[in-house]
């Protein structure tokens, strides 16, 4: 299963809406960071509002990505992060500390609008 990554303007916008395995999840690491290489993409906004758990493995791809897409010129805003997701990744020592979020995916536009000063 492919996770759609859909362009908004110099923005892409990510809603996962299903819990993921390892295969999906270096997938879509591979999809977005190509997103980013081809469209020139300024920020990316991850929605994680579906999922209700990760394990290890899916956390530190999550975290890989945000590292490879800033590496790319591309920040990241991750939105609707679940209270068990946020202790998982806490507890695995992944703390994303200079990561934006938000409680939605609308917010999460706004706050990647404002951290990019556009």
């Amino acid at each position: 299963m492919r996770i759609p990554i859909l362009k908004l303007h110099n923005y892409l916008l990510i809603s996962i809406q299903t819990e993921i395995d390892d295969n999906t999840a270096i997938q879509f690491q591979e999809d977005l960071l190509s997103k980013i290489h081809q469209s020139g993409a300024t920020g990316v906004v991850i929605d994680l509002t579906s999922v209700d758990i990760i394990d290890s493995f899916i956390a530190k791809v999550l975290g890989d990505v945000v590292t490879m897409s800033d590496l790319m010129g591309a920040k990241v805003v991750l939105t609707g992060i679940q209270p068990a997701v946020a202790m998982t990744l806490i507890d695995l020592g992944i703390h994303l500390k200079n990561v934006p979020t938000a409680l939605d995916l609308e917010q999460g536009l706004i706050k990647l609008y404002q951290e990019l000063g556009e």
